[in-house]
């Protein structure tokens, strides 16, 4: 018997009148705010416009909601269209089921369309978004907690999770794999953060390296999972798909370093310089800077030569009044 665990919510939904109010649904909500907020930041730090993370969002999510649902309908087909279930069980997503890989896949399709209206480079708003995406997943994770799915083994350690009785799931304490991945996916997201400031990534290095970064923490949480999936040499079919996406990120990462090394001058036509990581921008405050330092002694020197530009006619005029006293005398 645990004498310490993590408890699960009693329901995942609370209705509000006619509305239900959706665990699941809400943390996928707040996730979608994080990543445009930060995202947003983020871009206009390196010289984008504020706003313009936002309008791209609006193609990127919905293609992001679509190709999540539709990988997770494809690779757990049986949920759906076995004998005894329901087809019509597909298209209720707040019940749960969204894969990360047709996600990020689907939603990069939808951002390239909306980048490409933007006239904006898509691998420089994927770095600048990179961030806030795996902070969104690490939001989102916290639905299955309220679902009470995806977890991982039995366990009897002290932050255990526990699972009530309920359908396709046993009573017990097990493994909470939500948990792992969405504190996994915070340090991901720092990662990224410092990774950026120290090395100025660009050219969607930035988003690679959240890629692979996620895709090593997931094969050791996907590891760990219990709950039905298919199978390919012994091993679950989404660590393959993260073994796999990970060797691609670091090829991605090594290829790009050397083709375009650096970071993009210019993420947007006609915005503002960047608020970050313009050296042009400092240079010229330091130009500046040492001008205004140097302000005395220019005006001392100034005063000098006033001095002996006054000195200069007074010298002149001398023999003038000297020879008028000696006509004088004369």
């Amino acid at each position: 018997m645990n004498l310490a665990y993590i408890p699960s919510p009693s329901t995942g939904v609370i209705d509000l009148g006619p509305i239900p109010l959706r665990g699941y649904a809400f943390c996928i909500i707040i996730g979608v705010f994080v990543a445009v907020w930060f995202g947003n930041k983020r871009w206009v730090a390196r010289g984008g416009t504020s706003g313009t993370v936002a309008d791209i969002a609006v193609w990127a999510v919905p293609f992001g909601l679509v190709g999540g649902r539709l990988y997770h309908v494809i690779t757990d087909y049986q949920l759906y269209f076995s004998d005894g279930e329901d087809w019509v069980d597909a298209f209720k997503i707040w019940q749960g089921g969204l894969g990360i890989w047709g996600a990020i896949a689907l939603g990069a399709v939808g951002a390239w369309i909306g980048c490409r209206r933007r006239g904006i480079p898509l691998p420089a708003w994927a770095d600048a978004l990179a961030p806030g995406i795996v902070l969104a997943q690490a939001c989102g994770r916290w639905g299955n907690w309220f679902n009470q799915e995806l977890y991982g083994r039995a366990t009897d350690v002290p932050w255990a999770l526990k699972i009530s009785e309920g359908p396709n799931r046993v009573a017990g304490t097990y493994h909470p794999t939500f948990l792992y991945e969405s504190l996994w996916c915070v340090g991901v997201a720092l990662l990224v953060v410092w990774a950026d400031r120290r090395f100025k990534l660009g050219h969607g290095r930035a988003f690679a390296l959240y890629v692979a970064a996620y895709c090593a923490g997931r094969v050791w949480t996907e590891y760990l999972r219990v709950d039905e999936a298919h199978h390919i040499l012994g091993m679950r079919l989404n660590v393959w798909t993260a073994l796999i996406v990970f060797v691609l990120a670091v090829a991605y990462i090594v290829i790009s370093a050397k083709v375009r090394p650096g970071r993009e001058e210019i993420i947007e036509p006609g915005a503002p310089e960047a608020s970050e990581g313009s050296g042009k921008a400092d240079e010229d405050k330091a130009d500046e800077a040492e001008a205004a330092a140097g302000a005395p002694e220019a005006s001392e020197g100034s005063g000098k030569a006033d001095k002996a530009e006054a000195d200069e006619p007074e010298a002149a005029d001398a023999p003038k009044a000297d020879g008028t006293a000696e006509a004088a005398k004369g």
